[in-house]
């Protein structure tokens, strides 16, 4: 047996005798598995916003450490490598959610909005005046509305010059927070000094009707202006509609929040919930065949000519033609990412390399995607068009103009538009989404992903520099479907209570969670938003029609070190709504049939991936209120497969602990035939006698084992969703000068002495990596120089005795063949030997390659 993984090992971890005595004590000790109640930290003083969140019933899981016993812990020391650090665990609550609580007494928006917890608002709809007094000596009036309650007053916008104005805006305060019993709707005249008040109507809020959802929403209507005395204006009314509801209303999106009264009329767009959908994408292909008739400047010479395509920001060149000619073959295929809708043009270019880093243009053509077909299986291909290479002055004209051109160059293209692929915009470990691009071969949905954003506590402040806390807002991503909450201002526990639903198409998916901190409430366009956290959650790992209510911790790596910047407390529920597809989607592909007959490159997977990324990104930055480029880039992992020294610590530690239960096994029975514990030796002496006599016992005997440890393993199964591991991500104890090359530029920006160190560790761990590849390759290739007489002898030696247990096994029965082997590996110590065996010794003196490299 060759152990591979020593080189790699002894470099990540120093193996010291008394390392390995703690690492034993450590196994023999019972390992339960709970779910611990974290203590707050110390107090931070927080503005006197609001009043502090209701608090949530924690409960302790101390079940598994009643059905667990020693046996329990072994598995879960098995699998799991030990338990986190109880800060960075997970924190499982029982809020009082309408899903779990039933719908007696509740309202009705419990039946829809039931994984969050109701908060009412008051709702104050200003939509708009007719007939209102002049207020200025020049006979103008430039009106806005001022809402008024208490402290909280919202603010219109102002229209110039007119008595009619039509505002269509919904203000909304927070019920909690609500500080007088008088709600003040004033119209006010913007002026140079003080602004003059028109008129205003006031409302008791006692009186305020109640409105529950699906009801038709509440009808506004026209009242009439009073002044400050109380008496009615002779002219000028106003229409407002006023009621009491929940954040399920439909006007709870747009409403100017009390939570936002910071923010400024231009800024408040950023602060408000917003749901947005990922462009549909697709491949484009475009086939590059061969070029006539091209007319460089210089005509003395043959061009050395290839093809230049442009599509948007993505740029793509063919090699140079392997013959220098006015006709030019390249014969390549190249492929784009083409985003809905196909507004752009493809720019086909063909270049003439004059000189070193000299080109020249011979001739472009624009295509337009109207004339580009698609193709959504692998039949067959489009046919091949030639196109007109026009001059750049030229290549931009109407169809009537180029008509105009009596002679061009031209190219022979194949294009085409691949709808069967999926377009990969994300990691393939954690995507979100598996459809094809065209809708013709999506598969209808088999459930429903329902997703409440609750809370948050103990964030980190983020804006201490500039006198305030934090101003955080989530974003959750399920497939092409994007949602965001409300920014709630200034505050370290903010409580978001929305939710959201999508649609279910594969189980084995995962839905991202993230956390951010808004740095545009003061209008600074340059600002980044802050990375506060994220959380992931494979929906494979729910059970259906389950709730789940955990707090899962923020825990973001940067240069300094693992820091948790907090927790988020979500609610989730994964409902089937069709079985018998669930169940058959196991037994499905993961990606479309077009990445399995025609696959692409995985070089090329990953440059599509980026395109895909920008394109994203981009389309996203364009909404409103835009969902950022440094947002988009974090919940899609950008940086995902950049190097990282920790990274490939955590997937070496991963390997081994999978390589742990095989040695596990090995020990075991090393155990048995070492006869540790004679009674189970003896035991597993009659078992094998047993199948032995019955050879057709054997496979159901081990389906058997199967079903039985799988039944025994269902006490134990994981209660709580997953989440970040800290440890399984040997981010817990990274060294810093790791951590810094990992959070490096590419190219990197350090200094050169820096670099190389880094160089020279890089360097040593590849040699270790490079020795363990090596050696794998050595033992497989002494397996084929078993018959290929690369030794004469060795060879010979193997054959001769291949003939004499043929005949050997061919007199002598199978089963007295099967009880002499099985005796023998099983027998007793004293007839064991030190040494290594014979067929050991002779396979590792067959000869390798290895005493042929340079």
């Amino acid at each position: 047996m060759v152990k591979i993984e020593q080189p790699l090992l002894l470099h990540f971890k120093k193996l010291t005798p008394t390392t390995l005595k703690k690492d034993k004590k450590k196994k023999k000790e019972p390992e339960v598995r709970t779910f611990h109640s974290i203590p707050a930290p110390a107090p931070v003083p927080v503005p006197a916003s609001g009043p502090s969140p209701p608090p949530v019933v924690i409960e302790k899981r101390a079940d598994f450490a009643k059905a667990g016993g020693p046996m329990a812990s072994n598995v879960m020391q098995m699998q799991m490598g030990g338990g986190p650090r109880p800060e960075f665990g997970l924190v499982e609550t029982r809020p009082p959610l309408a899903a779990r609580m039933g719908y007696w007494g509740r309202d009705k928006t419990a039946s829809t909005y039931d994984l969050v917890e109701p908060m009412h608002f008051l709702y104050i709809n200003v939509v708009k005046a007719r007939d209102l007094p002049v207020m200025d000596i020049s006979g103008s009036l430039d009106p806005y509305v001022e809402v008024k309650l208490g402290n909280y007053k919202g603010v219109t916008r102002h229209y110039e010059k007119n008595q009619y104005p039509v505002w269509n805006s919904v203000f909304a305060f927070s019920k909690e927070r609500l500080q007088s019993n008088l709600i003040e709707v004033t119209v006010k005249d913007k002026d140079f000094g003080k602004d003059d008040i028109v008129g205003k109507v006031m409302f008791d809020i006692a009186e305020v009707p109640l409105r529950v959802p699906p009801d038709s929403p509440l009808a506004p209507q026209w009242y009439r202006l009073i002044n400050k005395k109380g008496q009615k204006i002779p002219q000028g009314e106003i229409m407002l509609a006023v009621w009491m509801g929940t954040q399920a209303d439909e006007a709870f999106p747009e409403a100017w929040h009390s939570d936002a009264h910071m923010a400024s009329q231009q800024n408040l767009v950023n602060t408000r919930s917003k749901v947005y959908f990922s462009p549909k994408l697709y491949y484009l292909r475009v086939h590059v065949i061969e070029a006539q008739d091209l007319l460089p400047s210089d005509r003395s010479r043959m061009p050395e000519a290839y093809a230049k395509l442009q599509l948007g920001h993505q740029g793509r060149t063919t090699k140079p033609s392997p013959m220098r000619h006015i006709n030019p073959v390249w014969n390549e295929e190249l492929m784009f990412v083409a985003s809905e809708p196909f507004e752009e043009y493809l720019i086909i270019d063909v270049v003439d390399r004059v000189g070193p880093g000299k080109d020249e243009l011979i001739g472009r053509a624009m295509i337009s995607f109207k004339n580009i077909p698609t193709r959504v299986d692998n039949s067959k291909l489009p046919d091949a068009i030639w196109f007109n290479l026009l001059k750049p002055s030229h290549a931009a004209d109407d169809d009537e103009k180029k008509k105009e051109v009596k002679f061009s160059s031209k190219i022979h293209l194949r294009i085409w538009i691949d709808a069967g692929y999926h377009v990969l915009d994300e990691s393939t470990h954690f995507s979100s989404d598996l459809q094809p691009s065209s809708k013709f071969l999506r598969k209808p949905s088999i459930g429903l992903l329902e997703l409440g954003i609750l809370s948050a506590k103990n964030l980190m402040p983020m804006k201490s520099k500039e006198g305030r806390i934090t101003d955080s807002y989530c974003v959750a991503k399920y497939g092409n479907k994007w949602v965001r909450t409300r920014t709630l201002i200034d505050t370290l526990a903010p409580r978001w209570n929305e939710q959201f639903s999508w649609e279910v198409f594969d189980p084995c998916t995962v839905v991202t969670i993230g956390v951010f901190d808004n740095c545009h409430i003061n209008g600074k366009d340059d600002a980044r938003d802050q990375r506060i956290g994220k959380v992931r959650i494979r929906l494979s790992t729910l059970e259906t029609d389950r709730i789940y209510t955990h707090f899962y911790p923020l825990l973001v790596l940067t240069p300094s070190g693992l820091r948790k910047h907090g927790e988020l407390h979500l609610a989730i529920r994964f409902t089937c709504t069709a079985w018998v597809n669930m169940v058959a989607q196991y037994g499905r592909p993961l990606l479309p049939k077009m990445h399995y007959v025609q696959p692409i490159s995985v070089r090329h997977i990953d440059w599509l991936r980026h395109q895909a990324m920008q394109i994203v990104a981009a389309r996203l930055a364009r909404a409103e209120p835009p969902l950022r480029r440094e947002v988009v880039e974090y919940m899609l992992d950008v940086d995902y497969h950049m190097f990282s020294l920790r990274r490939s610590k955590a997937n070496f530690f991963r390997i081994m602990g999978l390589l742990s239960g095989i040695s596990a096994v090995h020990g075991w029975f090393n155990g048995i035939c070492n006869w540790r514990n004679p009674l189970t030796t003896i035991l597993v002496h009659v078992l094998f006698l047993i199948l032995i006599c019955y050879p057709e016992l054997i496979l159901p005997t081990i389906f058997l084992y199967l079903f039985v440890i799988g039944l025994w393993n269902y006490r134990f199964r994981p209660r709580a969703p997953p989440h970040m591991d800290a440890r399984l991500s040997q981010a817990e104890n990274a060294h810093p000068d790791e951590l810094d090359e990992e959070f490096d530029t590419f190219p990197s920006s350090r200094q050169t002495d820096v670099v190389r160190v880094r160089y020279d560790r890089l360097r040593s761990v590849a040699g270790r990596v490079q020795t363990v590849v090596g050696d794998l390759a050595t033992q497989g290739e002494r397996a084929l120089s078993i018959l290929s007489w690369r030794d004469p002898r060795a060879t010979a030696i193997f054959i001769i005795l291949a003939l004499i247990w043929a005949v050997f096994l061919y007199v002598t029965p199978f089963q007295v063949v099967a009880v002499l082997i099985g005796l023998y590996w099983l027998r007793h110590p004293r007839f064991r030997s030190k040494l290594p065996s014979v067929p050991v010794n002779f396979f590792k003196r067959l000869p390798s390659k290895s005493d042929m490299l340079l």
